[in-house]
């Protein structure tokens, strides 16, 4: 656990586009099932979050993973994705 302190004022901010990227990867990573666990929601969700920060191919990914969920499952993604969206 990390236990340092970060110097707010001298840290370099992260430049806006990487952020979706980081989002898209977490959709390939629960699309993928690289956790062990295939979790169609979750990828939802963050290629949601992705593609609203302009990562294109998110969209083409969300709506691959959106034909194999229910109604009610992407209605809860889309719910995790604003709640998400929310708080950050």
């Amino acid at each position: 656990m990390f236990q340092g302190t970060f110097d707010l004022e001298t840290a370099t901010p992260i430049d806006a586009s990487a952020l979706s990227d980081v989002l898209f990867e977490r959709g390939l990573y629960w699309a993928s099932g690289r956790s062990g666990l295939v979790d169609l929601i979750a990828a939802h969700k963050w290629f949601d979050l992705a593609a609203l920060k302009g990562r294109k191919d998110a969209i083409a990914l969300r709506q691959e993973v959106a034909g194999q969920m229910s109604e009610a499952e992407i209605s809860a993604a889309q719910r995790q994705a604003r709640a998400w969206v929310s708080t950050h």
